[in-house]
């Protein structure tokens, strides 16, 4: 028989798990539309990682709405460092104690970790990832990018695949690729958005290989040299979704539809940035309701 305290307890993760689902369906609505394919308790599941990678991601960008960049770093209180650290001790009180004594996300991740063997290693490398951010980024190439986009996208790949379920490690490879193709697409349409943060994700060497300047970046400027390097950045990210797809067929049957349509909507973005012209200052790349009808 169940008693009221256990009635009290399931109300709570219900309430817990429609929170992670407003947070996931406000932030993003192609991997909200995406997450409605699968069951409900993965879907539950991924609402949860979904909304404990946007909480920690929103405690850096409102951070750097107020920090100003000076000396390579941000300058401004230790609060944004501080609440990471929160997080992170509070993953890991979870994961070696089980139960919650936080909020909803941390209730949903309590509950969703009886249920799913996801790993705490990725975790930690997101909040390093996001933690990036808080110095003024720059990144000299293109690997140097990685370990960037690894961190804070391909880990995501990590926390969700064991949801999906997978029955060949390679699912995993793939599952890094997709991540850091997303993470490439954000990059490719928040340059501008990025840009007016004081934050140029674009490797520097390659700037410097088509004849595009700091300093006309941060001026919006879209000339012929821009447009061949965005070019060339859609064609990097490309070959990542392409990578990516390979991974698909390892997973779980009842999971592949969802995945599918979650990668090839958000590569569409890409598809948007050359509709634009290239033109990623002004314009916001966005997949139209009637693409994922």
């Amino acid at each position: 028989m169940i008693n009221r305290r256990q009635c009290m307890r399931r109300e709570q993760i219900v309430e817990a798990y429609d929170y992670c689902r407003r947070v996931t369906q406000r932030a993003s609505k192609t991997f909200y539309w995406g997450s409605m394919f699968l069951p409900p308790a993965k879907r539950e599941a991924i609402w949860a990682v979904y909304a404990f990678c946007r909480v920690v991601d929103d405690i850096v960008d409102e951070a750097l709405d107020i920090w100003t960049p000076r000396r390579g770093h941000l300058v401004g209180s230790s609060a944004p460092i501080e609440e990471l650290e929160y997080w992170r001790r509070s993953l890991e009180r979870i994961y070696q104690r089980g139960g919650s004594n936080g909020g909803q996300v941390q209730l949903a991740w309590s509950d969703m970790l009886e249920r799913y063997n996801v790993p705490l290693e990725p975790v930690l490398d997101l909040l390093q990832g996001v933690e990036m951010d808080l110095a003024a980024c720059r990144y000299k190439t293109f690997e140097d990018l990685y370990v960037y986009c690894y961190r804070v996208a391909g880990t995501v790949g990590l926390l969700t695949s064991p949801i999906f379920g997978y029955h060949d490690e390679a699912a995993l490879i793939h599952a890094v690729d997709l991540g850091v193709a997303l993470q490439l697409t954000n990059i490719l349409r928040d340059i501008g958005e990025d840009a007016r943060r004081g934050r140029i994700y674009l490797p520097q060497d390659e700037m410097r290989r088509f004849g595009y300047s700091e300093a006309e970046l941060m001026a919006g400027v879209i000339n012929d040299s821009f447009r061949d390097l965005v070019r060339f950045q859609i064609a990097r990210a490309d070959e990542y979704y392409l990578r990516s797809q390979a991974g698909i067929a390892f997973l779980h049957a009842d999971c592949r539809l969802a995945v599918r349509l979650s990668g090839s909507l958000y590569r569409h973005i890409l598809d948007r940035i050359r509709l634009n012209n290239y033109n990623v200052f002004t314009k916001r790349a966005s997949v139209p309701l009637k693409t994922k009808l």
